[in-house]
């Protein structure tokens, strides 16, 4: 792993983004390194586009990160991929959900959705994973827990034990959830690690 590093966490509101780079923060956080995030709402509650930053390394000074620099992307949903394409680089990794949520315009037939995205990364020459989450979260019997499956596919890319997540799933999840988002984070993980 590098000694630091930038993720960035991209959807749509209700996706649970803030949630799964809480959980990375801690999991960076309890390995040693210094962590720092930010996160903009924006218009989440009607759905709209949440982004979190994440920085780490071992003095971290500011939580955003600058276009061209983000080491790993991940990404709730397909076209919240591209929308923060200016913010990756050549090295960059995305760890992409392939389940489309239409935005007003699509759903309403105004705009077409656009076809293979996913190209648009490996024409740049972005290493792109796709996972479908909402699948993994059906098999382990939440569909809420997509995001944490998401962090268990992103957590193959940084060095970090997976016993390190597991232990900030059990301190900062409720009591409820706990097994079911652990399940959720090894089934991500297990599924990144396959392609």
């Amino acid at each position: 792993m590098k000694p630091s590093g930038n993720i960035l966490f991209s959807g749509v509101g209700g996706q649970g983004i803030l949630l799964a780079s809480e959980i990375t923060a801690y999991a960076l956080l309890n390995s040693g390194y210094d962590a720092k995030k930010s996160e903009v709402h924006g218009m989440a509650q009607r759905g709209g586009s949440v982004v979190a930053h994440l920085r780490y390394g071992p003095r971290v000074y500011s939580p955003l990160i600058e276009p061209g620099t983000a080491d790993i992307q991940v990404a709730f949903e397909m076209m919240e991929a591209a929308r923060y394409l200016p913010f990756l680089n050549q090295d960059s990794v995305v760890v992409v959900n392939t389940q489309r949520i239409l935005p007003p315009a699509v759903a309403t037939g105004k705009v077409a959705y656009p076809d293979n995205l996913m190209a648009e990364f490996e024409n740049r020459g972005i290493k792109v994973i796709g996972i479908d989450a909402f699948d993994l979260a059906k098999q382990v019997g939440n569909l809420r827990t997509a995001n944490v499956a998401m962090v268990g596919a992103m957590s193959c890319f940084v060095d970090l034990d997976t016993e390190v997540f597991l232990h900030v799933i059990e301190t900062k999840v409720k009591e409820q959830f706990r097994d079911i988002n652990k399940k959720a984070f090894l089934a991500g993980h297990e599924a990144a690690q396959a392609k």
